[in-house]
């Protein structure tokens, strides 16, 4: 049978839960009108939690449309580009659908962004209005951008009385060098306070009439591993359709109007926003949000909420896996426990199941995608697997290199379609052209990632094709030596790259963070005899690096990219 068939036979609908279809049906609807009607159906429930702070939909409703009012008299209109400079709070969610209600698209930054990384995002996506956390303005003020309006607003502005002093000395303590600006800075034009607009306008936001096909939501930008970061164009459909597919996934398993999320992914990613926020705020959930994932607040809220809905990355899992007040929590309860953006290691899922007594369900997913695209069968998780495609989601392998789909098994380029999938990169139709490929007549979406799938239609990462070492030709993949080098009982973190070398190539060079009761007496030698036995030759790592920590990620990936960069340097 040819290769390509196999995948669109889709072997993996043979592990969905009883009732759920292969294909989704789309509604042609607005994220406003998802929106609206989320906050009439359960306008007395509670929608968000913010440090003791509750909202209902009824408010979060309320304070969305008049956020929307003071746009369109600031004169934001359909089409026009609205930066989010904001930590994870109601402020974000308020500002985010109330740019909606007037048609414009969101771009939302990193808090952690420097001056020219903000400039950047800021002008390639065209904003010229900006809602900014206070203490993050002096980024904005030195990047030096022209911007019409700049909304700004305090964190103490949500937090419950007894809390709010609480909360400006927790930021402090993340944003050392970072000091609100002097209310002065009110009186220069086209600068407003945040709340002073909600209460200054009625909500009575204008109608808008949207193209969900064409109407953009969102302008995520990618990480910028090759160039400068991207906007991918996420539309009404793209996010209504990540929205069904994300819920009709997990079947009766979870309830509309019943959920409780942990809200600590950060908003302005993509999996934060589409899955944790929208989805969640769609379906009618309760959203308990933290700005900072502190762990001690985390396990607290699971506990006090009853939070029935974790999604998570596999740092936090590894470092609850060892927490001491991890085994206080009643992790059996929790109906939905996911780990994404990034690979799961082996050793993490296994230590996790055997602290905890339940499994973690890996999914994967990109900015391109919404998030949206393969998560393990509920109930039925493999081991190193990310699991099967989604409904609506087509999943295949190709050659790295070329168009032609490879055998079951073989590891190869992951290509997916679907109606998440994104139209292509703001304002650069080469780049979208190198995304989507036309193959056999269909488009897809090419990942980047190296992965294979195998005969039950589970798939399995390898890694991104621009962290493949070649060392004499030789593929060597990094998340493979980095396994086995956290299996080691004294090395805490890897992050492993190739280092240019006229003789081999590259050469594998591991940066690696010991345990503290190692550091001093684990030696290079020692990392390379245990790598030896476990590896073959030309895998095993020839430079070893110490370090007190490796870069990440604001998702808590380790940033192979600005380890190539130092080589670099």
């Amino acid at each position: 049978m040819e290769a390509k068939a196999r995948y669109e036979e889709r072997p993996w609908l043979q592990f969905y839960l009883p009732g759920v279809p292969p294909d989704v049906n789309i509604p042609e609807r607005s994220v406003v009108e998802a929106f609206n009607e989320a906050t009439d159906k359960w306008r007395d429930k509670t929608a968000l939690v913010f440090y003791g702070r509750k909202m209902s939909y009824r408010e979060l409703r309320d304070e969305t449309d008049r956020f929307a009012s003071a746009l369109s008299a600031l004169g934001v209109k359909k089409g026009d580009r609205v930066a989010l400079l904001l930590l994870n709070s109601p402020q974000f969610i308020i500002a985010y659908f109330g740019a909606l209600k007037v048609g414009a698209t969101l771009t939302a930054i990193s808090p952690v962004y420097v001056s020219p990384e903000i400039k950047h995002q800021i002008e390639d996506s065209g904003a010229r209005v900006i809602v900014c956390q206070d203490i993050l303005y002096d980024h904005v003020e030195k990047a030096g951008v022209e911007l019409d309006s700049v909304i700004l607003t305090s964190i103490a502005e949500y937090l419950p009385r007894m809390k709010k002093l609480l909360g400006q000395s927790v930021l402090r303590a993340v944003y050392q060098k970072m000091s609100a600006p002097p209310t002065e800075i009110f009186a220069r034009e086209g600068f407003y306070q945040f709340q002073e607009l909600i209460k200054k306008y009625p909500p009575t936001p204008p109608e808008i009439e949207f193209n969900v096909r064409e109407d953009l939501v969102t302008l995520p930008y990618t990480g910028g591993t090759t160039g400068l970061p991207k906007g991918a164009m996420i539309s009404h459909y793209n996010i209504i359709a990540a929205q069904h597919i994300a819920q009709i996934t997990w079947g009766d398993v979870v309830e509309p109007g019943k959920e409780v999320v942990l809200a600590y992914l950060p908003f302005y990613h993509i999996y934060g926003q589409s899955i944790v926020m929208l989805g969640g705020l769609s379906q009618g959930y309760t959203l308990v949000i933290f700005t900072t994932p502190d762990l001690d607040d985390i396990l607290n809220a699971i506990e006090s909420y009853r939070a029935s809905i974790i999604y998570s990355v596999p740092a936090l899992y590894e470092v609850l896996r060892d927490y001491a007040r991890t085994d206080r929590i009643n992790w059996k309860r929790i109906k939905v426990l996911v780990s994404g953006a990034d690979a799961l290691l082996e050793d993490t899922a296994r230590g996790w199941e055997k602290r905890t007594g339940v499994k973690i369900h890996e999914g994967w997913g990109m900015t391109e995608t919404t998030s949206i695209g393969i998560v393990s069968p509920y109930g039925r998780p493999k081991i190193g697997s990310f699991g099967v495609p989604q409904p609506s989601t087509i999943a295949g392998i190709v050659n790295p290199d070329g168009d032609e789909f490879l055998p079951i098994g073989e590891t190869g380029e992951l290509v997916v379609r679907g109606p998440q999938v994104t139209s292509g990169y703001w304002k650069k139709p080469e780049e979208t052209e190198k995304m989507l490929a036309t193959i056999g007549g269909e488009t897809w979406l090419r990942t980047g990632d190296l992965a294979k799938m195998d005969e039950e239609g589970y798939f399995y990462f390898y890694d991104r094709k621009r962290d493949l070492i070649k060392y004499k030709g030789l593929a060597v993949f990094a998340r493979e030596v980095e396994e086995v080098l956290t299996g080691h009982p004294q090395i805490k973190e890897a992050g492993v790259i190739g280092v240019p070398d006229p003789d081999v190539g590259e050469n594998v060079k591991a940066v690696v963070v010991l345990e503290t009761e190692a550091r001093g007496k684990l030696l290079e030698d020692d990392i390379i005899s245990y790598c030896q036995e476990r590896l073959a030759h030309y895998k095993v790592p020839k430079i070893i690096e110490f370090r007190g920590e490796v870069p990440k990620t604001d998702v808590g990936k380790v940033s192979r990219r600005e380890l190539r960069e130092e080589e670099e340097v």
